[in-house]
């Protein structure tokens, strides 16, 4: 991985060198070429989730907060601070370098260099599936983005692309999955720089698949039966196994992860555990809460330099509707600690909230808790109960991937799920908010579910200054810079789709 991730960085370097010469290229509209390899793993390493998921994703779900406002401002008091709210479009979209590594635009140059090339079409159709992946994410942040013109400003000389529907993006993700999942041949070449494995193609159509069946539950209040259909399809062809087969970004003390670098730097005493979180599992005595969350003496210090506190019945997360001036008016308001912060949890920052610690876009819990569901709905067969169990006890694993000491014993984890077994009654909740547990540091993923299935319950946020008109956000903002640039395409999809604002639904968010 480390040395993969050396020959990205320099794919990356070389990428962006460019935009200094192009007044000596022959073409300006055709890219540099350079191993379509390592323009897909640059890819990979530039889907990341930034610091402002957590300000706006995970603190809409409620699991992560702060009460500060400032460049901190978004989910807290319910605004709409475009700052923030335009992250996942930029990272996904523009990313660094004035556009250029952008994991659309590299995986449009993957896609036009390898279509052709027989000997590549691994490459090809991984590249079709990780788009897959970085499309949902935008149509279940905005609605409508820019998807069949996305990413050709070079290659077509498209600079303003019109935004597309997402219902229709969303049928061709379907059969962009379906496509090119079927279509990884394990007789060709095998792409050894993929970072996520390295090239194996049955790891490869398992994430297809688990993909496939993330979409298709979508549909599942909007279209019962396209829902059932795509998650069949998905099931028949194999879904992921074990956390072996999570996707995820491998990071260093050298390359860190964003979310990472929140936990520990300039803001390690400005963020906090949402209190609904921090309840859920300790009223239910999750072994998860120790490794997640610690109170620490001085939130303004390293772990090494302070007490730290990891006995569940002491952790207390912070109330949603107040700020810094406010706070000291919640209900059970424990007081400020330290030279700078309060006396509520904090994530872990030796096991979870390490500034190496992995980031996981799609897991082998998730997955095994949406079969759950597909289970319990009757789609496919198989004991709900069972994928359930297996759901929970692949999160409670998948943690000690940040660290040794994030270990969870398999006695406390059989204990847990003997003291919580599925309950026809209240089957749909228990699973989603498995899910909201098991997608703990994955905003954009946690707050998609959680607008689907509607569960956990959550009481809304009745912050004064709020600026939404309904109970929750139900969408993200654009950019406000493509209402100058991209006028003409960002007013028809607004006029398409509703207001651009933070409470309009995306087409399958249904009541």
């Amino acid at each position: 991985m480390k040395k993969t991730l050396a020959f990205v960085l320099l794919a990356a370097l070389l990428s962006s060198c460019d935009k200094d010469f192009e007044q000596i290229n022959k073409n300006p509209v055709q890219s540099t070429s350079i191993d379509p390899v390592y323009l897909f793993s640059n890819a990979q390493l530039n889907t990341t989730l930034t610091a402002q998921t957590v300000h706006y994703e995970s603190s809409i779900v409620q699991q992560a907060i702060t009460p500060f406002g400032g460049v901190n401002a978004g989910a807290n008091f319910n605004i709409d601070y475009r700052d923030n709210t335009r992250i996942n479009w930029f990272t996904f979209y523009s990313g660094t370098n004035n556009g250029n590594n952008g994991p659309i635009k590299l995986l449009a140059d993957v896609l036009n260099q390898t279509k052709s090339d027989a000997n590549r079409s691994n490459l090809y159709h991984m590249a079709r599936i990780w788009k897959a992946y970085v499309f949902m994410v935008l149509v279940d942040s905005y609605g409508d983005v820019p998807y069949f013109q996305a990413g050709q400003a070079y290659l077509q000389g498209t600079k303003l692309p019109k935004y597309d529907p997402q219902a229709d993006i969303y049928t061709d993700l379907a059969k962009e999955l379906d496509e090119a999942t079927a279509a990884l041949d394990a007789t060709k070449k095998i792409e050894a720089g993929d970072l996520f494995y390295q090239g194996n193609v049955a790891k490869w159509k398992r994430l297809g698949y688990s993909l496939l069946l993330r979409l298709g539950m979508r549909y599942s209040k909007l279209d019962a039966a396209k829902a059932q259909s795509l998650v069949q399809k998905a099931f028949q062809g194999g879904v992921f196994q074990s956390n072996d087969d999570n996707v995820k970004i491998l990071y260093t003390s050298i390359y860190t992860s964003p979310l990472g670098n929140l936990w520990n730097n300039t803001e390690k005493a400005n963020f906090y555990l949402g209190a609904p979180f921090v309840a859920y599992l300790k009223t239910n005595n999750d072994p998860r809460l120790k490794v997640i969350s610690v109170k620490y003496g001085e939130p303004s210090k390293n772990p090494e330099q302070t007490t730290v506190n990891t006995t569940p019945a002491d952790q207390i997360g912070m109330p949603y509707g107040y700020d810094d001036g406010s706070l000291a008016t919640a209900p059970n308001f424990p007081g400020k600690i330290g030279s700078g912060g309060w006396a509520y949890s904090q994530i872990n920052r030796r096991t979870v909230g390490k500034v190496d610690g992995p980031l996981h876009f799609i897991t082998y819990a998730q997955t095994q808790l949406l079969l759950a569901e597909a289970a319990q709905r009757g789609w496919i067969q198989g004991a709900a109960a069972d994928f359930f169990k297996a759901g929970i006890a692949g999160h409670m694993n998948q943690l000690k991937e940040y660290d040794a000491a994030a270990t969870i014993a398999q006695a406390d984890i059989d204990a847990y799920l003997t003291a919580h077994p599925l309950a026809a009654a209240t089957a749909l909740e228990q699973i989603n908010t498995q899910y909201w547990v098991a997608s703990f540091l994955n905003g954009p993923e946690a707050f998609a579910n959680w607008r689907r299935s509607g569960f956990p319950t959550l009481a809304p946020n009745k912050y004064p200054g709020r600026t939404i008109k309904g109970d929750f956000i139900r969408r993200l903002t654009y950019p406000q810079l493509e209402q100058s640039v991209n006028a003409d395409n960002y007013n028809a999809a607004v006029a398409r789709q509703g207001a651009d604002d933070l409470d309009t639904r995306v087409f399958w968010d249904k009541p």
